[in-house]
């Protein structure tokens, strides 16, 4: 279910540029070894009746730096969800991927599909950054990502860094920190094929096809799923609701291409394109339409050429995403036409990693182009049409970046410094400055300092009723503090954090102030088949702004304490996963007078490997059947799942 509100126009059903964009090369010596690097991480993400899973507690990620480092030189705080955790998340959403992370909590209006919200250190999802293999994954009009309308099924892994130290590496919205998706396809090295059949509660069923082909400097990768559910009723007090109770279903049609060849040693090109169709179906405000529903297409191509070198590595690349929302409602001045938001994002990006010695120095520039169209819509007080042409309906950003890395035995550095040009408002720049040091072996210590912004949406600046075109960037001041200890069998971090942010917008103005403060518990461990991982965050987030009746009130939707903890056993044919998350009590309204209650969910995955190539798949999730509230919207409590499970079965042909 979902409601149409300004600030998420049509249910935030956005897809947004999806490109190649691959992995830049490090330092003369890290790029020597980028080859082995990726070979490494291929053979420790396949999984067959003769390997047993295994967890990697030092892996390569490029999110946090823009070149391949390893988690354990990383100085912000970063997680990886690789290919075996996803896998235990088959049939769903990237979404239900992310709400079972540390430090990570989601409110949503009903089941698969419908609009959901994430919060990570204090900030909302419009002030997290969402990037699919490189390139921003966001709603122009509302600027939060529609993570709920991404399967879990084409996505070979993801990284979270937590924290502003991204706003420096990747412009706008990272305040709270960049979720990087990557899909599958992009470093195939081996021919192969598989076909996943699946059923679940709510008459869900999911069906997919994945195929890769690698010979003589080419990999081809291609995909295809549809997953379709009758839903559930979004509407927990239908006598006293304003919204029509149903169940609401939801499908989705993806396809997926990724082709990439080596023309010689040096020179590499390729391609992506990505098609997702997908209906969602809600509940009308007022109960005027019984049978409200928006239909999403989302399409989106990227190509690219790469030239390298001992010394340096450069990449090209251009891409372009389109997006078409419709949805049916009592808020469309035709019902059937629907009222439609048409957005269309145009990037390219020039980018050089360059030998250093002894560390990694990058350059980089991109430019950016926005577009939004969108049709008139009813006022909901009046039912009087209501003009929403956005004035203008087009923004530039034109940006450039520099940066230094140094990942050494005793010490790491960091350094990045970005300059945003952007068209509807004055040039914003962002910077960082991170070191840590290793005192005794295993041990680090360090900390961080990072400036972020995040620009006024589209509905922020036009949209009738709440636009103020004089609208400015939000601005945040970071600093981050931390001590590691790792070794073969475990990784265990303490991470404390504050920020103070201004200007936020609020009511049309930049009259908000936000002070967060917080701590951060994560350990991972492996012993043989035996893994075992909790994390707990702390958290006050609280209104600072000082002539606000709201001053020093919890921001809604915060949790002072969450956490998660599981263990899993693993064996060559098969394995198997219990996880609880914990989530605090928090407020539902800036007032602090509506509080939504603590809740605790487990649950239970695994899989079996029945032959080399077939492979049983079962999810079990709330297997406690919890009640719990994400969201209460105007006195309406929306309703969420009980017990329910999904299970399949995945053939592979070798």
């Amino acid at each position: 279910m979902s409601i149409p509100t300004p600030a998420n126009s049509s249910l935030n059903l956005r897809l947004c540029l999806l490109s190649a964009l691959g992995i830049c090369a490090p330092s003369l010596s890290q790029a020597a070894l980028l080859p082995s690097i990726v070979n490494e991480q291929n053979e420790q993400t396949a999984i067959n009746a003769d390997t047993a899973p295994t967890t990697e507690l030092d892996e390569i990620v490029v999110t946090a730096s823009r070149t391949p480092t390893k988690v354990t030189n990383t100085i912000a705080q970063t997680r990886v969800i690789d290919s075996e955790e996803l896998q235990r998340y088959q049939g769903q959403s990237v979404l239900d991927v992310l709400s079972n992370q540390p430090g990570i909590n989601i409110t949503q209006s009903g089941g698969m599909g419908t609009t959901s919200n994430f919060y990570m250190r204090g900030f909302d999802s419009k002030q997290v950054l969402m990037l699919i293999d490189g390139v921003r994954y966001e709603s122009i009009s509302s600027g939060t990502p529609a993570i709920n309308l991404l399967s879990a099924d084409q996505i070979d892994r993801i990284e979270i860094l937590y924290g502003a130290t991204g706003a420096s590496l990747y412009g706008s919205d990272a305040m709270g920190g960049v979720i990087q998706i990557f899909t599958k396809g992009s470093n195939a090295t081996t021919n192969n094929a598989s076909v996943t059949a699946g059923v679940g509660s709510h008459n869900l069923y999911n069906v997919g096809v994945n195929g890769q082909y690698a010979a003589s400097g080419t990999a081809l990768s291609l995909g295809a799923s549809r997953t379709k559910t009758d839903g559930f009723n979004a509407i927990a007090n239908p006598s006293s609701s304003n919204y029509y109770p149903d169940d609401d279903g939801f499908e989705t049609n993806n396809a997926s291409l990724a082709l990439n060849h080596h023309l010689s040693d040096e020179v590499s090109m390729g391609l992506s394109a990505l098609y997702s169709e997908s209906t969602t179906e809600f509940d009308s405000y007022g109960k005027t339409v019984p049978n409200a529903y928006a239909d999403q297409k989302n399409g989106s191509a990227n190509t690219y050429i790469q030239y390298q070198t001992p010394l340096s590595v450069t990449k090209l690349s251009y891409g372009q995403s389109i997006d078409k929302s419709t949805s049916h409602d009592g808020n469309s001045i035709d019902y059937k036409q629907g009222s439609q938001f048409d957005t269309t994002q145009k990037q390219a990006r020039l980018e050089t990693n360059i030998n250093a010695q002894p560390g990694t120095a990058i350059l980089g520039a991109e430019w950016l182009s926005q577009n939004l169209e969108a049709s008139d819509v009813n006022d909901w007080s009046t039912g009087a049409p209501v003009k929403t042409a956005y004035d203008p309906d087009n923004r530039i950003v034109k940006s450039a970046f520099v940066g230094y890395q140094l990942a050494d035995q005793y010490y790491d550095l960091q350094a990045n410094y970005r300059v945003d040009d952007n068209s509807q408002y004055d040039t914003q720049n962002t910077y960082n400055l991170g070191v840590a040091i290793r005192p005794m072996t295993g041990l680090r210590i360090g900390a961080n300092y990072a400036t972020g912004f995040r620009a006024p949406t589209f509905n922020d600046l036009y949209f009738p009723g709440y636009n103020n075109p004089n609208l400015k960037p939000e601005h945040s001041k970071s600093t981050e503090a931390f001590i590691e200890f790792a070794n073969d069998t475990q990784r265990t971090r303490v991470t404390g954090y504050r920020t103070d942010a201004e200007n936020l917008i609020a009511s049309g103005s930049n009259i908000g102030k936000a002070k967060i403060k917080g701590a951060s518990l994560t350990s991972d461990w492996t012993f043989e088949s035996l893994l075992f991982g909790l994390g707990y965050d702390y958290l006050e987030a609280t209104d600072d702004t000082s002539n606000s009746p709201n001053y020093g009130n919890d921001i809604r939707y915060r949790p002072n304490h969450s956490g998660t903890v599981y263990i899993g056993y693993q064996q060559p044919s098969y394995d198997v996963r219990v996880e609880a998350k914990h989530t605090g009590d928090r407020f539902n309204d800036e007032t602090n007078k509506t509080k939504l209650d603590a809740y605790t969910l487990v649950n239970l995955s695994g899989n079996v490997y029945i032959t080399p190539q077939l492979r049983a798949n079962l999810r079990v999730n709330n297997i406690t059947d919890e009640e719990y509230t994400l969201s209460n919207q105007y006195g309406d409590v929306y309703a969420t799942d009980g017990t329910s499970y999904f299970g399949s079965l995945t053939y592979s042909f070798y």
